[in-house]
């Protein structure tokens, strides 16, 4: 077997288990998630703890969590012994991580956790561990095969505990209404907090640097009015000032090329009319979508009448840092 086809044979592994993985959804993980948002309601806090690798997809969780919303706290289980579960008040959800369910650490915590009234979720892989009986919910993450050749190092089973860790934190979020304005908010840097918090009328080019035309200027005219407003394309308007096309400097290159003349004529002729257009008040987030769905360079930005009152261009949102 060549490391190519082993690639895709372990790939197909995970997949599988991940397959079994979604059929044993049922009636435990709706009460998770009632549980947790319960808990967020009552402005509480969801706690994670997990030891090795389950400790690792316990960060991630939290991570997950907090960045759609949902305060948590990640508890290294051998420093909540020794003063760290002061972290922890009445009302908590604790979510506990362990493939085996044996794991010491978190078992001798369970007493702990129980004297301050927490709810104990599990996401095991042993149904029948200790950890289980002493949960109040139990998610079953068991794998029938970890994807390693020895049959040994987590693969499958750390790989399902990450999917349904990441299904909770997704259902959560849904549960909770979270909207792009929402979820903005946790991110207000980097170019996904800036495409959600950006509206258009923050990047588009308007007044000075908004070339603007019509259907009978010269195609010589609408080249300097592009090169004046310093853009790569003229929003052709109508007699009543609204929307009629848009005059790009692709359209002057397809159109030169067929005739080498074409500076005396008007635009009407090369320009494109109902051009790809978005509202001033939308999220630039929009733009990003409106761009890969009709494959333009430029578009118009309108006001409620139609009017044309700005246009954004694709160098608009890399010097915004947006794409």
């Amino acid at each position: 077997m060549t490391w190519i086809e082993q690639a895709r044979r372990i790939i197909e592994l995970e997949v599988d288990e991940l397959t079994r993985l979604s059929a044993r959804i049922d009636g435990s993980f709706t009460r998770a998630v009632e549980t947790l948002i319960a808990c967020l309601n009552a402005k509480r806090k969801i706690v994670v703890c997990g030891v090795g690798k389950s400790g690792s997809i316990g960060r991630k969780f939290t991570a997950t969590l907090n960045s759609t919303g949902a305060t948590s706290v990640n508890l290294n289980a051998q420093d909540a012994l020794h003063g760290d579960l002061g972290v922890l008040d009445e009302g908590d959800v604790v979510v506990l991580l362990s493939y085996s369910g044996e794991t010491q650490e978190l078992l001798d915590l369970l007493p702990h956790l129980r004297r301050v009234d927490a709810r104990l979720i599990a996401i095991t892989g042993n149904t029948s561990s200790a950890l289980a009986k002493n949960s109040d919910i139990v998610l079953d993450v068991h794998v029938e095969r970890e994807a390693c050749p020895l049959n040994l190092a987590p693969t499958s089973s750390t790989t399902a505990m990450l999917v349904l860790c990441d299904a909770l934190a997704m259902v959560l979020l849904d549960a909770r209404g979270l909207n792009n304005e929402d979820f903005a908010k946790y991110h207000p840097n980097g170019a996904l907090g800036r495409a959600l918090l950006t509206k258009v009328s923050d990047v588009m080019r308007s007044n000075g640097a908004l070339a603007t035309i019509t259907s009978q200027t010269r195609v010589g005219d609408a080249l300097k009015a592009m090169t004046k407003a310093r853009s790569g394309a003229a929003v052709v308007i109508d007699s009543n000032g609204a929307l009629a096309g848009i005059f790009t400097h692709g359209d002057f290159v397809r159109a030169f090329q067929n005739d080498a003349l074409i500076a005396e004529h008007a635009v009407e002729k090369f320009m494109t009319r109902n051009p790809v257009s978005i509202s001033a008040d939308k999220l630039a987030a929009e733009v990003l979508t409106v761009l890969e769905k009709h494959r333009v360079d430029d578009i118009v930005v309108v006001n409620d009448q139609g009017q044309p009152v700005g246009l954004v261009d694709t160098q608009d949102l890399t010097r915004m840092k947006l794409i």
